[in-house]
């Protein structure tokens, strides 16, 4: 549904975007992850065909971004991370406006609004101003107006941008339910968490270079260096426990945290994993109450993949 090689947009000796290259398939939602300046929005601009890139080649659902602009138009929807709204409209007329430049007229044109209200929560507001809306609410109206024309792909720069929390969980369930409708989704996003649970894919950019193309599960591989477990067999006696881990072969690492209620183990990279942890203890005569393997998320991700650059 979209693919790059080599798309680069210079400006003078700077480099906002350098030979990205990737693809995403139908139904795939990709995480664009970034800080500000990253390149996130430069490469939403190209693929939506409002940038000229300096050299390189975009395609989306199989359209040039040099030769088939209209085409591509007609199926993506572009939601930047601000726009503008009309002072004097009603939430419904400002939908019904962009239909009718959709070419989607008489009561189709009204079932769509409607349709697309309902699907973005906003159908009590239907009647209200759109300058009376909250930002959280703006920004649902406007990926409610990129639904209008039904968009096989949707190029979304920033969406929880300025949301307070409440907000943005409403944004990120919206956000699942688009998935569901197997729409193919690019999301960007320096917002880490809120893209944890939607994409099935993630991209890491900085400095207008891709350092990172691949899924999740392979990104946090890629950064674990070794397995790390949390294990907790009271607080009155965690230090014992902690001595005798501390003496097993498979273990590097044994600490026991600050608070005293939990011991934080690390194995060597050639052990495979700490299944052996909890029996060791309880054969030693201890009640296990906690034994879990150390999440790493998205942060953990980028901080890993990034350190090189940022620091």
């Amino acid at each position: 549904m979209i693919e790059t090689r080599d798309l680069t947009k210079k400006y003078g000796d700077l480099y906002a975007l350098e030979r990205l290259t990737l693809r995403l398939e139908p139904g795939d939602v990709y995480g664009f992850i970034g800080p500000n300046g990253a390149g996130k929005t430069t490469t939403m601009r190209i693929l939506a065909t409002l940038l000229n890139p300096s050299w390189g080649e975009a395609s989306v659902c199989g359209y040039s971004i040099y030769t088939g602009s209209k085409d591509i138009r007609r199926c993506i929807g572009y939601m930047p991370d601000f726009f503008g709204v009309y002072d004097d409209m009603k939430v419904v007329e400002y939908l019904e406006f962009f239909a009718a430049a959709y070419r989607i007229k008489g009561q189709e044109r009204k079932r769509k609004c409607e349709q697309v209200l309902e699907l973005v929560d906003l159908g009590y507001k239907r009647d209200a101003l759109v300058t009376s809306l909250s930002r959280g609410m703006t920004q649902r109206l406007g990926l409610a107006r990129v639904l209008l024309h039904e968009p096989q792909v949707l190029l979304l720069d920033e969406p929880a941008s300025g949301l307070d929390p409440r907000a943005r969980i409403e944004m990120r369930e919206l956000l699942k339910e688009l998935r569901n409708m197997k729409k193919t989704i690019l999301v960007s996003s320096h917002i880490l968490p809120e893209l944890a649970d939607i994409c099935n894919k993630i991209g890491i950019i900085e400095r207008g270079k891709l350092l990172f193309n691949g899924d999740v599960e392979t990104a946090i591989a890629q950064v674990r260096q070794k397995h790390i477990y949390l294990v907790s067999v009271g607080v009155d006696r965690n230090e014992e426990a902690a001595k005798l881990l501390s003496n097993q072969p498979e273990i590097e690492t044994v600490n026991v945290l600050d608070d005293g209620k939990t011991i934080k183990v690390a194995l060597r990279q050639d052990a495979e994993d700490g299944s052996f942890l909890p029996e060791r203890l309880i054969q030693s005569g201890y009640k296990l109450r906690m034994f879990k393997e150390e999440e790493i998320d998205l942060e953990d991700v980028f901080m890993g993949i990034t350190k090189g650059i940022t620091n």
